[in-house]
């Protein structure tokens, strides 16, 4: 009995599988901590790169040559402001300082002698326009005190104008046989309404034509190429169509005093002679004169001042 008890025990201990350690007892695994990137300095000198057969250079493998910076003593690269225009060369500089000296020993001078100086001191190769600016002693934000017109001149403004005339009837051929590109009615204003059609510097309409045309005034009123009595734009209905397009085709010359009282046109060519330039001058400057408002106390013209596209302002005795 003893012997059958003692085989049963060998092989119920050799059919039971082995116990597994205790949780405790197993080694536990080492955690193992990311390894801080180390930071990338350029070689002393040329380091030679032997690239091996069995693994292809990494791309980040290359050293990284430190941005160059400025030094204490070098002025920093200023980035262009938009708005702001080029710097000016040492030349132009010059020039135009030496102008202005010239100019501020001068004095107001009367007219001619300014459009001779004028003439000497251009400097670039186009033909510039010539203006005039005027200062005014007037106060816009009275109703009565606003300068507005026109003035035909004498010798035009040297440049060709374009007309359209906003008239019906037999007035259209006369337009068209005075010189206007275009004229018409409902034609014209279908085309500029629809199309948006603005190839034109003046507009003139008829006074039968202007309950028509006032539809236009969203698209003509911010170019300034609205019809209007003040501007001279207006044909009455007694007036004569065909001599208010060749006034305007000839150089007749819109203006209006802006927000400071100051009266800006373009009188003529820097290549028209002295005394076109004169004629010219003076009619604008008579015509600013007779439209003194009444309300306008002390003294009506401030200043006047004649320049060109790209020179100084020169001022005129007055």
């Amino acid at each position: 009995m003893a012997k059958k008890q003692t085989a049963k025990t060998k092989e119920d201990t050799e059919a039971a599988p082995t116990a597994a350690p205790p949780a405790e007892q197993a080694p536990a695994k080492k955690e193992r901590k990311p390894r801080e990137p180390k930071a990338r300095t350029a070689p002393a000198g040329p380091v030679a790169e032997v690239p091996s057969a069995a693994s292809a250079p990494a791309a980040d493998s290359r050293p990284v040559a430190p941005a160059a910076a400025a030094g204490p003593g070098e002025p920093k690269k200023r980035r262009k402001q938009p708005g702001n225009p080029p710097p000016l060369g040492k030349k132009l500089k010059n020039h135009l300082k030496n102008v202005q000296q010239r100019l501020s020993k001068e004095g107001p001078l009367p007219l001619k002698r300014a459009i001779a100086l004028l003439k000497q001191i251009k400097r670039v190769k186009f033909d510039e326009t010539v203006e005039i600016h005027m200062a005014l002693g007037i106060d816009t934000s009275q109703n009565d005190q606003m300068v507005r017109g026109s003035v035909p001149l004498p010798h035009g403004i040297g440049k060709s104008v374009r007309v359209i005339v906003f008239c019906q009837g037999d007035n259209v051929a006369k337009a068209r046989e005075a010189g206007a590109d275009h004229a018409g009615s409902d034609e014209l204003i279908k085309k500029i309404q629809q199309e948006g059609w603005l190839d034109f510097d003046v507009a003139l309409a008829t006074q039968d034509m202007m309950g028509q045309v006032s539809r236009l005034g969203k698209v003509l009123g911010p170019r300034g190429l609205m019809p209007t009595p003040k501007a001279g734009t207006v044909v009455t209905a007694g007036g004569d169509v065909a001599a208010a397009v060749r006034e305007f085709k000839a150089g007749k010359v819109e203006f209006r005093a802006d927000k400071g009282g100051n009266v800006h046109a373009g009188v003529g060519k820097m290549s028209f002679d002295e005394d076109k330039l004169a004629v010219n001058v003076a009619a604008f400057v008579d015509q600013i004169r007779a439209a003194k408002p009444s309300g306008v106390k002390g003294n009506y013209v401030k200043s006047i001042t004649l320049s060109a596209t790209m020179s100084p302002g020169i001022r005129i005795s007055v």
